[in-house]
């Protein structure tokens, strides 16, 4: 059985004193980690107050790092710096990196070597447009992502990151693809890393789900069996709506 695992991707989103009383308001109500492991993606700026402040059983993620440990580039951060704070994740590949700040994969799969490299757990995202989708292009699109995005890396590597599946036509629109059609794809990724590791990597790796993940569909989608997670943008904001993502994540998963 996979333990579960609910992100929150803060984006840009939150100033210091909004972070801490999101932290102190979850951080004591927060499932044991033994039953979810739950993460806090946030920005920059407030990485340090909220890592100092995670509890037992809250775990502090970025949504970006370089793939050089130090150097000449204004307005980065490297993989060595976050782990010097206390930060344990990083996202990786986020849709809007690559549309927004030309991410491509090959700076995806060098920041993969990279994090590993610092000890830190990557949650690389891949996924479709919708013209992708329309075309019936999605599994091409998702296997040419995970052959780049991936090369490179042991079993024992991919194991251990998370992926996230993320329809790009899903993010920050309010569609939500449905469960049925979120599983159906993310066992798509499982067989697909298990034809380029083994079939032992690919149960063992964590799939969540991205797009438009909200307390109302957050159950049904947890429900599949091959969604082991959510990264969850906006609605991930509220204390009280992560803690039930965490609780139904919990509960999903151990019937």
């Amino acid at each position: 059985m996979r333990k579960p695992i609910i992100a929150g991707n803060w984006k840009m989103f939150k100033v210091r004193d909004e972070a801490l009383q999101f932290i102190y308001s979850v951080s004591d109500q927060a499932p044991s980690q033994e039953l979810v492991d739950s993460v806090i993606c946030a920005q920059f700026t407030v990485l340090r107050c909220l890592a100092k402040r995670q509890g037992e059983n809250i775990r502090i993620g970025a949504q970006n790092m370089h793939y050089l440990d130090e150097g000449a580039y204004t307005g980065e951060v490297s993989a060595s710096m976050l782990k010097a704070i206390g930060v344990s994740y990083v996202i990786i590949g986020h849709s809007e990196r690559r549309a927004m700040f030309n991410e491509t994969d090959k700076t995806v799969n060098l920041k993969l070597h990279k994090a590993f490299q610092q000890e830190l757990t990557p949650i690389l995202c891949i996924g479709e447009s919708l013209e992708q989708r329309e075309k019936n292009l999605t599994n091409r699109v998702l296997n040419r992502q995970l052959k780049a995005d991936l090369a490179g890396l042991t079993g024992e590597q991919v194991a251990n990151l998370v992926i996230a599946y993320e329809p790009i036509w899903a993010i920050g629109t309010g569609k939500t693809a449905t469960s049925e059609v979120a599983n159906e794809a993310c066992k798509h990724i499982r067989k697909q890393v298990a034809k380029m590791y083994s079939p032992d990597v690919a149960n063992k790796l964590r799939i969540q789900y991205g797009g438009s993940v909200k307390v109302n569909n957050i159950e049904e989608l947890m429900s599949m069996p091959h969604i082991d997670g959510a990264l969850i943008g906006g609605a991930s904001l509220k204390a009280e709506d992560f803690l039930t993502f965490l609780k139904v994540a919990v509960k999903a998963k151990s019937e």
